[in-house]
């Protein structure tokens, strides 16, 4: 280290050194800031108000509901499950499809995370980022995401999948979907209990 004439001490690695040491404390920083809010969030499900204005109400509708059998969901079918149009509630994470339903009171139409429902919330939840425009309208193959928001998706999808029942996957632009028999269903089903 050496004085650089103005009272400042600098490494001899200049300014490049600097740079990588900032750039790896803003990942750091994201990655903390990622996982205080998903642990905020886990708190929230866990602890949070259980029945909110109507949430009596929305749960005992989506109790009545029968367990969703196994298909996939092109993201125009998809759209059809946003709690608005169909009193049951989908969507995505990293290319799964899960059934929300019985968590109206967050994914429904007036929860905080509604703008989720009906479709592909990878995007969002990858980003931290609540506005609609945040997410995409066609099929998002999220390629342009960086490792830590990668990261963030598959903890998403791990939550979801100890929460929600796991209903299918969500369809890539001209792909066929499986075929999956009242067998298999009904092992997964019975394997999520």
């Amino acid at each position: 280290m050496a004085d650089d004439g103005q009272g400042r001490l600098r490494t001899e690695g200049g300014r490049a050194g600097g740079a990588a040491v900032a750039t790896g404390e803003m990942l750091l920083g994201v990655g903390l800031l990622a996982l205080v809010l998903l642990a905020a969030y886990r708190l929230y499900l866990r602890w949070g108000t259980r029945n909110g204005p109507g949430g009596a109400a929305r749960q005992g509708e989506a109790a009545a509901l029968p367990r969703m059998k196994r298909r996939d969901f092109s993201l125009e079918q998809l759209r059809e499950f946003d709690g608005a149009r169909n009193p049951r509630i989908l969507l995505a994470v990293n290319g799964k499809v899960f059934d929300v339903t019985k968590g109206s009171k967050f994914y429904g139409p007036e929860g905080p995370y509604g703008i989720f429902a009906g479709r592909d919330a990878s995007r969002g939840l990858a980003t931290f980022c609540l506005d609609k425009d945040a997410l995409r309208d066609e099929y998002d193959d999220l390629s342009d995401l960086n490792a830590v928001q990668m990261e963030s998706v598959r903890e998403w999808e791990m939550q979801f999948k100890e929460k929600y029942d796991y209903v299918g996957r969500l369809l890539k632009p001209g792909e066929e979907p499986s075929e999956y028999t009242d067998e298999e269903d009904t092992k997964d089903h019975t394997k999520q209990e």
